[in-house]
Formats: structure tokens, sequence, C-alpha cells
């Protein structure tokens, strides 16, 4: 049992990848449908917040608080739909969520450029140079949204478990690879991970759940204890203490609160 994310750029056959070897595992496959979901956070049309996925997140920046509260929602979407293993997710920065959970492989896959502009002038009946235009384009826009969002770079081998170039590995080899790397027991749930995993989701719940209220706060689970960090005066300490835990009553898994203060300059 085992999760597995697939960060990859437009036209390299991430998608097919990894519905192939969703089928081939026996996993449920995820894609940015789970992003779709986060759009009734922000109250604007769907169209408008793939395309905001496509660019520059400068549209988040019209909300108060946009960048922090599409992680916050889109963080904890993500953690509740992986919960119980058996997953593939392709997407933009699954593996951001899940850094240090030892279930989980994080794998990378690039393409030719020349091939993904043959694909790109097939799809879209353009030119070579239209094609590379815009291919090279979104590859920027797809970076610059990680950075901008996530303060990491797609691109960095370090982030991956295992980077796999589709040229002589062809898609069908890509997938051999990744089911056999898949089944190693280094990527197997155990009792640590599970609790691991499990944390972290209640953690982006109780942000969430949070927001509204406390925008700033940050949160942090460890075997079900919260540990929650607010920003505002010492006078106010009490009040808002009692606050947070009125607020996270509502997750049942949360077995214990604590609430540390971070006192504010007000002059």
């Amino acid at each position: 049992m085992s999760i597995i994310t697939i960060s990859r750029g437009s036209y390299s056959r991430g998608k097919q990848i990894a519905e192939k070897l969703a089928e081939r595992l026996g996993y449920e496959c995820l894609s940015r449908d789970i992003l779709l979901e986060t759009s009734d956070h922000f109250n604007i049309p769907e169209v408008k917040l793939i395309r905001a996925i496509h660019d520059a997140p400068s549209v988040l920046d019209r909300f108060s608080y946009g960048k922090q509260r599409y992680i916050n929602y889109i963080r904890e979407q993500f953690l509740s739909r992986i919960q119980n293993d058996n997953v593939v997710y392709h997407g933009l920065a699954g593996h951001f969520f899940v850094q240090g959970i030892s279930n989980v492989m994080k794998v990378r896959i690039i393409a030719n450029l020349e091939d993904r502009i043959k694909e790109e002038m097939a799809r879209e009946r353009i030119s070579e140079n239209a094609a590379r235009q815009l291919l090279t384009r979104d590859d920027e826009e797809r970076r610059k949204w990680s950075m901008s969002l996530y303060g990491i770079d797609t691109k960095s081998p370090e982030l991956y478990d295992i980077v796999l170039h589709i040229d002589n590995i062809r898609m069908d080899d890509t997938v051999d690879i990744l089911e056999n790397l898949a089944k190693r027991t280094c990527f197997q749930s155990t009792p640590e991970s599970k609790l691991m995993l499990k944390d972290s989701y209640l953690a982006a719940k109780a942000q969430c759940m949070m927001f509204e209220t406390y925008p700033a706060a940050t949160v942090k689970c460890k075997s079900g204890v919260a540990y929650v960090n607010v920003n505002t005066t010492l006078s106010m300490e009490a009040e808002v203490s009692d606050k947070v835990k009125d607020i996270l009553t509502g997750i049942p898994d949360i077995n214990d609160v604590y609430v540390n203060v971070v006192p504010i300059d007000i002059y």
C-alpha cells in the first residue's frame, strides 16, 4: 500500500502514465479535479481558477490572504483524498504536502521539448514556432506558480524519489519501472507513516476551520494533538485561546489543543 505523486509538464504524457499506473496497481487515480473543488472558496468561475493554474497566480492576489487561502484549502482537499493510501495523484505540487512521509513515492516525469512541440502542433494545429513559444511560456508559468505559492522549483530533482525522462524510456517502460518501485518495502505503509499522514490532514483541516477568524494562524499536529500559533496581543491571550479551542472541537480526531500566542506590537 503506497501513495504516488507525479509531477509533470504539459504534454509530457504524465497523465497517461498516471492513469496506466493506477490501473496496473488497482489504485485510485486523482488529478486536478481536486483543484476545482477549491473554486467555491474563491467565488470565481472554475475556468478562471483553471487559467490561474497555468498562469502566475496573480488572480489570487485579488483576495485577502488569497495565496494562503488557496494553499490551505488545496492542502486539506489533497490530504483528505489520500488518507487510505493506494492513490496515484498527478498534478501541481502534490509532493509539496507530503514531504517526509515515507510511503509516498514522489515522481517527476519530463519529456523532450521537440516531442512536446510536435504533439502541441498536432493538437492545436499551429506552427512549430508558435508551439515552441506556448510550451516555453507554459513551463515558465508553472515554475512561477510553484515558486510563488510554495517556494519550490518543480524542476529541482531533490524534491523527488525518481525523475524519469520519456525518451529512450518510453511510456510503457515508465509504467513498468514505477509499478515495480511502488511495490518495494520502502514505499509501503507503516503505522508511523499512517500517523504522520493523519496528523498532516488534521493540521490542514484545523487550519482551514480557523482561517476566517485567524487567517495568519499556523497549526501542526502530532499524535492527534494540535499545536496552534496565533498572533495577537497578550491582553487577548485567554480569549483567543478559548476561541481557538472552541473552533477545533469540531474535529473529533483532535484529542487536545495547545495555543501559543505570539505577541504583536500594537504601536
